[in-house]
C-alpha cells in the first residue's frame, strides 16, 4: 500500500503555496547581490522560454559548481548516446559554467522553488523521461511531486553525512516518506549506501564517485605561458575557492609568509567572483597591492595578490602555483571537492571542516595526499613547509593523483546501473520502476 503523506510534508506544500508570491521579492533581494539572473526570473518560477526537445529527455539536477563539474561527463556520455539533457543548478555561477560547457544536445535551466506550483509547472513542460537530483539535493515539494508520477527519479552520487543520517533517523516516519520517494539511489561509497538503506531507500547501487572521473582541468597554455613568465622566480601559492572570513585567514597566514619567503605572491579566488569588489578593499585596507584577472591587470613585480575572480580558469590558477589551499574548510561550507587541484599536481592544504567529501579528504589525510590545518592560525605553518621543500610537495601532489587514479571508474558504473532504465524510459504508460521503492 502506498505510503500517506506525513502531516508535515501536506504543511510544507500548504505554506510553500501561500509563500509563493513572496518569492518575488526573494528573487528581487537576490538578485541585487548578484545570486539570481532577472532575465531568468520566469525559470525560478517554473516557467521557460525554451521548447522541450523532441526525444528522450534526461534531467539532472546539480545544485551548484561542485555538482556540476561532476556530472558533465555524464552529460557527454548521454548527449553522446543520443539522449537530449536538461540541466539545471540553482546558483549563477554554475549556470555561467554550464553554459560555457555544456555539449550540444544539452539545455541548461534554473531549478525552480521548491513550491507546488512552480516544481509542477516545470515538470509540466520538461516532461522529462527520467529525473535525477545530484549528491544530497533533497527539497521536499519536489520529491513528494515526484512520487505521484510516472518518471522514474534517481539520486545521483548520492552522499550523506553521519550528522545528517542521525538528524534524519530522529523522525523515522518524515525521512522514510521523503527517501522512498526515491526509486534508486546511486552513493558515493559503501557508508553512504548503508545509511540511504537505513532510512528506508531498498534500491542502493555503490558505484563509486562520479568526481574521481573527472579530466584533467582545462588549461590555455597560452594565458598559463604569459602568467608565468609574470611570475617569474617568485614563490607562488593559491588559496582557491574561498568563502567569506576565509580571506582574512589567507591574508593573515600571507602575512606571516612573506616574512620568510619575500617575493611571496599569493592567488586569491573567491568561491563567488560577485565577492571580488569587498575582498579588493580588505587587500588595499592592510597595504597590499592586488592585480584583478578580469581587469586583464598584470601581475607587476610589486603585485602582492593575484585575484582570479573569473570563472572556468581553475586550471590555469592551479597550474601558476605547487602549493593550493582549498577553502570551504574553515566554514560551514564543507569543503570542495580536491579532485581539480589533485589532478592539476599542486599540492594541497586544508581546513578541517570538509564534511562535503570527508571519506575522500580521509584518504587524502591519512595516505599523505593532502595536509590539514586543524586551527587557521595552523595555515602559515602548512603552506610554508611545501613552500620550504619543492621535493616533498612535489612528492605529495604524486599521492594525490595517484589517489584519484585509483579512484576513477564511477561514470562506467553508473552508466551500467542506469542503462535499463534508460532503455526503458520514455512515453509509454508501464512504469519501468515501482514508484516509491527504492
Amino acid at each position: 500500500m502506498a505510503d500517506r503523506r506525513p502531516l508535515v510534508f501536506s504543511l510544507y506544500r500548504g505554506l510553500a503555496r501561500a509563500l509563493t508570491p513572496l518569492f518575488n521579492l526573494l528573487f528581487w533581494l537576490r538578485s541585487r547581490s548578484g545570486k539570481e539572473l532577472p532575465a531568468r526570473k520566469g525559470e525560478r518560477f517554473g516557467r521557460s522560454a525554451t521548447s522541450r526537445p523532441a526525444g528522450k529527455l534526461v534531467w539532472i539536477h546539480a545544485a551548484s559548481v561542485g555538482e556540476t563539474v561532476s556530472v558533465l561527463p555524464l552529460v557527454d556520455e548521454l548527449t553522446g548516446s543520443g539522449n537530449k539533457v536538461l540541466l539545471t543548478t540553482v546558483t549563477v555561477t554554475a549556470a555561467q559554467l554550464a553554459q560555457g560547457r555544456l555539449p550540444e544536445g544539452a539545455i541548461h535551466q534554473f531549478m525552480p522553488f521548491d513550491a507546488p506550483g512552480p516544481i509542477c509547472r516545470f515538470l509540466d513542460h520538461w516532461s522529462p523521461d527520467l529525473a535525477m537530483v545530484v549528491e544530497s539535493e533533497i527539497w521536499p515539494c519536489l520529491f513528494d511531486e515526484m512520487r505521484s508520477r510516472q518518471t522514474p527519479f534517481v539520486l545521483l552520487n548520492g552522499r550523506l553525512s553521519d550528522r545528517s543520517y542521525r538528524s534524519w533517523a530522529r523522525f523515522p516516519r518524515i525521512s522514510g516518506y521523503l527517501f522512498r520517494c526515491l526509486d534508486m539511489v546511486l552513493a558515493q561509497s559503501a557508508a553512504d549506501g548503508e545509511r540511504f538503506r537505513l532510512l528506508g531507500c531498498r534500491n542502493v547501487s555503490t558505484p563509486g564517485n562520479l568526481k574521481f572521473d573527472a579530466p584533467d582541468p582545462a588549461v590555455d597554455e597560452g594565458q598559463a605561458t604569459a602568467l608565468l613568465v609574470q611570475t617569474g622566480a617568485r614563490p607562488v601559492w593559491l588559496a582557491a575557492l574561498t568563502h567569506p572570513g576565509e580571506d582574512e585567514i589567507v591574508l593573515e597566514a600571507f602575512g606571516r609568509l612573506t616574512e620568510e619567503f619575500p617575493g611571496l605572491l599569493l592567488v586569491l579566488v573567491p568561491r563567488h567572483p560577485v565577492r571580488t569588489d569587498d575582498i579588493a578593499a580588505m587587500i588595499d585596507s592592510r597595504g597590499l597591492r592586488a592585480a584583478r584577472r578580469s581587469l586583464d591587470q598584470a601581475i607587476e613585480t610589486d603585485t602582492d595578490v593575484y585575484l582570479g575572480d573569473t570563472l572556468g580558469e581553475m586550471g590555469l590558477f592551479y597550474k601558476l602555483a605547487p602549493v593550493t589551499f582549498l577553502g570551504g574548510s574553515f566554514n560551514d561550507a564543507g569543503g570542495h571537492n580536491p579532485v581539480e587541484a589533485a589532478l592539476s599536481g599542486s599540492a594541497l592544504v586544508t581546513g578541517p571542516r570538509v564534511a562535503n567529501a570527508r571519506a575522500v579528504y580521509k584518504d587524502f589525510w591519512s595516505r599523505r595526499a593532502s595536509l590539514k590545518a586543524e586551527l587557521p592560525e595552523n595555515l602559515a605553518d602548512c603552506v610554508g613547509s611545501l613552500l620550504r621543500d619543492a621535493d616533498a610537495a612535489r612528492a605529495q601532489a604524486e599521492r594525490a593523483r595517484a589517489l584519484v587514479e585509483a579512484g576513477r571508474g564511477a561514470l562506467a558504473e553508473t552508466l551500467k546501473v542506469l542503462q535499463p532504465i534508460l532503455g526503458k524510459a520514455g512515453p509509454a504508460t508501464d512504469d519501468p520502476l515501482p514508484r516509491g521503492r527504492a
